[in-house]
């Protein structure tokens, strides 16, 4: 028997037992089960002196660990913004894993490098960015903020005539950033791994909604970082982006914008949102939340192409390329082709689609909100996108209720703390997702909250 067969006949039995997963999707709980969890011990055994036949080390994967997963490719998660794989990104990464490209350069991988220009110009087109910005296909959204944050700093620097790629920070005239009081943890992260101390970020206040209110915007100069946000975690809000990058630019600042989720409304008939966010010089967002793709492909955004090109630039003797491969555009020298999915996406969508698909679960998320609201839940939120923020009548309810919800298996969302007190945040971005599950999840939580009160 040939290597090739049995490899093929491997691949096969993955694909059949990857299909038999995605049926079961609707009748497995959205969460694992306790025993499920504990069964993942058997997988846990010192490494062996001689390994195992790849199909049986594939059905022990399968077996075992594929009922301790989550639901979160299903209809009824609302634990995060995640939305479950549409299927033509879904067909594409099959794709991408089977032609196993190097995708850093045209050298590696010319089918690759044409594909993620493509995608990377109709992001662009679909999130109504400059045209003429760089897109660099990232593994999430902290890796690309951190890549558009080193490229503010560094171009900052370069106006003040400081070479940072040879000299670097040792001695260089110090850079403020201003920061929203409900700021988004991962541009902590990217911020304190770039070196900026947390202790030194200026935090601009917020109003009743988690948006920088203009009035108390801090001062702002040539030698500041704003980083604003387009989709507040909790309450889906936006940054009032007209009010505040005008005054930022006038001060010779740059703006970052960080929209992992919400800089899709601007693909939506909610665009209003978001105006005035194409004013920025640079943005981040992610493809596995509202674009529907798998996890791993997000997107680095600069108005200043070769700002960012030049930050992330890795070019060695045996490897040049253009300055807008992708390997000089992110963080990853060596890298999958993420944004393949990307571009799938968007082609089987298409620009109506890809605004119906978003329009209906901003619809969605204000019918579970009007009706926990008239069976007596406190709505916290608007509900201007897909976020729905919920307290019970008090925090024992409300732990209470989040506990047996998760514990029906019928849904799964998690908790969240909301202006000092416990809540709950439901998060509606799945194309899965239908009315009837909309329905679903609400009459359970107004169950609950019956069975809970008394």
């Amino acid at each position: 028997m040939s290597t090739r067969f049995v490899e093929r006949q491997l691949l096969a039995e993955a694909d059949q037992r990857a299909l038999s997963y995605f049926d079961s999707l609707a009748a497995r709980p959205v969460f694992p089960t306790r025993e499920a969890i504990a069964a993942l011990s058997i997988l846990d055994q010192p490494f062996a002196e001689h390994g195992e036949p790849a199909s049986t080390v594939l059905r022990r994967l399968d077996e075992i660990a594929s009922p301790a997963t989550v639901s979160s490719n299903g209809a009824r998660y609302f634990g995060f913004v995640i939305g479950a794989t549409l299927p033509a990104a879904a067909a594409a990464e099959r794709m991408v894993l089977a032609w196993d490209q190097c995708a850093s350069s045209f050298d590696n991988s010319p089918a690759a490098d044409a594909i993620e220009r493509i995608a990377g110009r109709w992001v662009l087109e679909a999130l109504g960015l400059p045209t003429s910005s760089a897109v660099g296909f990232g593994t999430s959204a902290t890796a690309c903020t951190l890549a558009c944050l080193s490229a503010a700093r560094r171009s900052l620097l370069e106006r003040k005539g400081w070479d940072f790629d040879g000299d670097g920070l040792i001695g260089s005239p110090e850079i403020r950033v201003v920061v929203s009081a409900s700021v988004h943890i991962t541009v902590k992260k990217a911020l304190r791994v770039l070196g900026f101390g947390m202790n030194r970020l200026i935090i601009a206040p917020v109003d009743e909604h988690g948006r920088i209110d203009p009035l108390q915007l801090p001062p702002l100069d040539d030698m500041c970082i704003l980083c604003l946000q387009a989709g507040e975690v909790n309450t889906g809000e936006f940054d009032p982006f007209c009010a505040l990058i005008p005054k930022a630019k006038a001060a010779g600042a740059w703006v970052h914008v960080d929209g992992a989720f919400g800089l899709w409304a601007r693909a939506s008939s909610s665009a209003q949102l978001a105006e005035g966010a194409e004013l920025a010089d640079s943005w981040t967002t992610d493809g596995h939340k509202w674009l529907n793709t798998p996890y791993d492909g997000a997107m680095a955004i600069c108005r200043d192409a070769n700002a960012l090109a030049a930050a992330m630039n890795s070019d060695a003797a045996y490897a040049q390329a253009s300055k807008d491969a992708q390997k000089n555009l992110t963080l990853e020298f060596s890298r999958r082709a993420r944004g393949l999915p990307i571009w799938a996406a968007l082609a089987s969508l298409g620009r109506a689609g890809l605004c119906q698909m978003i329009d209906q679960h901003i619809r969605q998320a204000s019918d579970v909100a009007e009706r926990l609201r008239a069976a007596g839940y406190q709505v916290l939120n608007r509900v201007v996108l897909n976020q729905v923020l919920v307290r019970a009548d008090n925090d024992q309810q409300t732990l209470a209720i989040r506990l047996a919800a998760q514990a029906s298996g019928q849904v799964w969302f998690g908790p969240t703390i909301w202006q000092g007190r416990p809540a709950f945040r439901l998060s509606i971005s799945s194309w899965r997702t239908t009315d009837a599950d909309i329905e679903l999840l609400a009459d359970l939580l107004i169950a609950l909250k019956q069975e809970i009160t008394g």
